[in-house]
């Protein structure tokens, strides 16, 4: 099951992202469930959010990924969804 993650950072909290990217990466590389994974940036460019794209069994394995992320320990959230995704191409 594909699911996309899609999460929008606190206002203010770039520091807070740039603190915690080398646990978030080497998370979203050790896990073994990440198909894709990048930022949202706003339009200077700077790093606002991230998109995941989990290959899981269901939605509770995805939400339990999801709260062992370094970002989500670190507080950067303000706004995290999750929905179950399809690729088409």
């Amino acid at each position: 099951m594909l699911i996309a993650l899609m999460a929008k950072d606190k206002p203010g909290a770039l520091q807070t992202r740039l603190d915690n990217r080398d646990a978030h990466v080497a998370y979203l590389k050790s896990s073994g469930v990440v198909s894709q994974a990048g930022p949202f940036l706003d339009e200077a460019g700077e790093m606002i959010g991230s998109l995941v794209i989990l290959d899981v069994p269901d939605m509770q394995s995805a939400e339990k990924w999801a709260e062992s992320d370094p970002y989500a320990k670190a507080g950067l959230f303000s706004e995290v969804r999750m929905i179950a995704w399809k690729k088409v191409i």
